[in-house]
């Protein structure tokens, strides 16, 4: 049995895999002490080589310990005092101060583990430092902090009192998650009618609306009437605690509204037409199951409006380049080239948008070499420290990455220059995401209070009626 958590100070011991998933972790834990194993220093160490995700961040958490550890007067038994570090330069707003202290393992553990405890010694050597503070501090709770699960379960089985590190997530049920529309009760326009005021502008119509529901909207919200919704949708332009300004969206179910030969088939299509369409809003995200037109409405929307409006230059597609199954090695070839089979989604997509049944080879070749001009692959190993000028970006499968990735995609956007970002919390593959700490999740949760960014969560699939019975029953 664990022992009972205690109330107050505690003491943390921290994993290796926690400091690459998040250097900033040391800092976390408000006023409670730190301790990191002598093990984890070496992993630390022997994970630093490299251009990976993990490796840079290995490095990150040896710079913030050689920071800490830069005093005249250093004692390391004394610790580390957490609340030195010039946050400044880490670029984490999120981050605050820790008032607790940063210890070291200065001795070999003496407390021994069974003998039969399988596993590698670097992980027990860990779990025997956890055991012997534990012994040591009794009037104090001892919690090893890891992202490994089988590790968590050895340290459950000695009796240590564990957590998986969950400051990363931005929420504690993906169910919360924001999904970008409202549905209006029922007695909407009677307990709001009072209060409101119409106008057109351009063709399209305004409300201005005062009343309770108003201070739950957010800015881009997509409202529709419980009732009918087929026959009012509206998309909240503006909005504050006492009134909004609502616009009636734009029906692209409708044929005489299709958007490169595109129409939308339900209501959450719609919206996320609207969205896309609209030149005022900066960053989209979309977010929905395997089916539900993620990818052929944004790219539908992206041709109509570089191709034909020259609102943009170009379009630029990228996803990161995490596989399914077994890596199938080296690829040869351009940067273009080496994503062209992790662009299956895209080249099936403009299948669609540019049909070539029944033309020629000459006209087909045409097609293909009108798009290849107007659409670049682009990988993100080389984003760092581009600008993108006037361009249509497209970030597809954005749930395998982590928010810091994100942060540094989205920061290229130069002026006029708009950001999609697709995913599906629920076909996570970099590991140790979850639905709650992907890097989706942090930017939907983040950017739905801008008035420039919009959010759609689709829920109809309309990819065949073999794979939505699958995406229900498998």
């Amino acid at each position: 049995m664990t022992k009972q958590i205690i109330e107050g100070k505690r003491i943390f011991v921290i994993d290796t895999n926690v400091l690459m998933h998040d250097p900033t972790a040391i800092f976390r834990f408000s006023e409670h002490n730190i301790y990191i194993p002598m093990t984890v220093l070496e992993e630390l160490d022997a994970g630093k080589k490299g251009l990976s995700e993990v490796a840079r961040n290995a490095r990150q958490a040896s710079r913030f310990i050689d920071q800490l550890m830069d005093h005249e007067n250093l004692n390391i038994d004394d610790g580390l005092i957490l609340d030195t570090m010039n946050w400044s330069e880490t670029n984490e707003e999120s981050a605050k101060p820790a008032s607790g202290r940063l210890y070291f393992q200065t001795q070999e553990a003496t407390n021994s583990l069974p003998s039969s405890l399988p596993g590698s010694k670097p992980d027990n050597s860990i779990l025997s430092f956890a055991k012997e503070l534990q012994s040591k501090y009794d009037d104090q709770t001892v919690t090893l902090i890891s992202k490994d699960i089988n590790m968590r379960i050895k340290a459950a089985i000695l009796g240590l009192h564990v957590e998986d590190y969950n400051n990363d997530r931005v929420l504690d049920d993906i169910e919360l998650l924001y999904t970008g529309i409202f549905e209006l009760d029922t007695d909407f326009w009677e307990n709001h009618g009072k209060h409101i005021d119409s106008w057109k502008e351009e063709g399209r119509t305004f409300y201005k609306i005062n009343g309770p529901s108003v201070s739950k909207w957010y800015p881009r919200n997509c409202l529709f009437n419980g009732v009918d919704g087929e026959n009012f949708q509206a998309i909240v332009q503006s909005v504050d605690p006492q009134e909004a300004i609502i616009e009636v969206a734009r029906d692209y179910q409708n044929r005489n509204n299709s958007i490169w030969g595109i129409n939308a088939r339900n209501r959450e299509q719609n919206f996320a037409l609207n969205l896309l369409m609209d030149p005022d809003i900066d960053f989209i995200s979309l977010q929905g199951t395997a089916g539900t037109g993620k990818t052929l409405l944004t790219l539908a929307a992206a041709l109509e409006q570089t191709i034909e409006k020259k609102l943009y230059k170009e379009v630029v597609m990228t996803r990161v380049t995490v596989s399914v199954g077994e890596d199938i090695g080296f690829l040869p070839g351009t940067e273009e080239e080496k994503m062209t089979p992790w662009m299956g989604a895209l080249m099936d997509n403009l299948e669609v948008l540019s049909p070539t049944d029944g033309q020629d080879e000459w006209r087909q070749a045409a097609t293909q070499d009108l798009l290849s001009r107007w659409i670049k692959i682009r990988s993100l190993n080389f984003m760092r420290g581009r600008t993108f000028l006037n361009k249509f970006i497209i970030i597809d499968e954005a749930q395998n990455l982590t928010p810091k990735q994100m942060k540094t995609l989205i920061t290229r956007a130069g002026p006029g220059t708009k950001v999609v970002c697709l995913g599906n919390v629920a076909q996570i593959d970099t590991p140790y995401l979850t639905e709650t700490s992907s890097g989706i999740t942090y930017v939907v949760d983040h950017f739905k209070d801008w008035q420039h960014s919009g959010h759609i969560t689709l829920k109809i699939g309309e990819r065949s009626r073999l794979a939505d019975y699958a995406s229900e029953i498998l």
